[in-house]
């Protein structure tokens, strides 16, 4: 069943890339007491996902922390070796935490998980964004295939 507004987020234990390698990280630490704008894509170095999605949560960053935003969040389903190279590719530092779902494990458990294997990359993430306030779903933004219109940070900060 996919997430919907107003549930709760799923526990899950994600990975992000640490000072001294690959770090766990609850969606308990991500999203208790926050307010997270989340954002999913199908993969690292990908061409819109690095040419377009990343770029605009880095380029609005300032603007969602002004709108109350406490912390922005990128989930891919890629280990945190990738992420971590990523995040240094696209110069996110502190501005965005950069996430693994080495396994597609949260993304399954969201409902948000979709069969990428004709393109080579096995089982991955669908494109959504959601804003979460301490762990509850407020706003639900899901890509149709091959789109990129409702997971922007632009649309995002309409809902803010």
């Amino acid at each position: 069943m996919t997430v919907k507004k107003g549930d709760r987020i799923p526990e899950a234990t994600l990975q992000r890339m640490g000072a001294s390698g690959p770090e766990p990280i609850t969606t308990e630490d991500i999203f208790s007491g926050k307010k997270v704008a989340f954002f999913a894509l199908p993969g690292a170095f990908t061409p819109t996902c690095s040419a377009k999605h990343v770029p605009g949560y880095l380029a609005k960053a300032d603007a969602l922390k002004g709108k109350g935003i406490d912390m922005i969040a990128c989930m891919s389903v890629n280990d945190a070796f990738v992420m971590g190279a990523w995040a240094k590719d696209q110069g996110t530092g502190d501005k965005i935490a950069m996430l693994a779902d080495g396994s597609g494990i949260f993304a399954k458990a969201l409902g948000l998980e979709f069969d990428a294997s004709k393109f080579g990359m096995g089982t991955r993430s669908q494109r959504f964004s959601m804003i979460v306030n301490d762990g509850t779903v407020e706003e639900l933004n899901i890509e149709a295939p091959g789109a990129f219109e409702v997971s922007t940070a632009e649309y995002m900060l309409k809902q803010l």
